[in-house]
């Protein structure tokens, strides 16, 4: 699916609103391993895949949490299109959780709440709430406080 196109200008009028939801995406052991090649994390629990399984709480190897946080630039693709920017920056974090662990084999999708929308200087900071679901999980993955700017000019 295509993702909602939302004009710089029309944001301030979908405060408060759910935005959409991304594709289901799949996490593979490959992917894991090369996260933890690109960010030096090694840990046995993500990449040991027969230790994981023996020593792991979860019985297998899981995602790393930052893995989770990494693909939402991905998914916030697939969920909206700002029009009338000239660009855009991701400005933070003001809050992040990781309830549940992400196995192996998983599939996640991102839900995406436009809770503010603050003029600045050239632009528009908005809040958003990003939601990570495990498919036939209980709890999320990962819910955050995603902080972005687009400007005009």
């Amino acid at each position: 699916m295509p993702p909602r196109e939302i004009s710089i200008d029309g944001l301030s009028d979908l405060a408060g609103q759910e935005i959409g939801v991304s594709e289901w995406h799949h996490v593979t052991q490959e992917e894991i391993n090369a996260f933890a090649d690109a960010t030096h994390d090694h840990q046995w629990i993500h990449v040991d895949v027969e230790r994981a399984k023996n020593e792991s709480p979860f019985g297998g190897p899981i995602a790393h949490g930052y893995y989770t946080l990494s693909i939402v630039p991905y998914l916030i693709d697939q969920i909206w299109a700002i029009t009338g920017a000239a660009s855009a920056l991701n400005y933070g974090l003001n809050k992040l959780r990781f309830p549940a662990p992400v196995l192996i084999g998983s599939r996640l999708r991102l839900h995406m709440k436009l809770n503010a929308v603050d003029s600045i200087a050239g632009g528009v900071q908005v809040s958003v709430t990003l939601t990570i679901e495990i498919e036939n999980g209980g709890k999320p993955a990962m819910v955050a406080e995603g902080l972005y700017r687009f400007y005009t000019a």
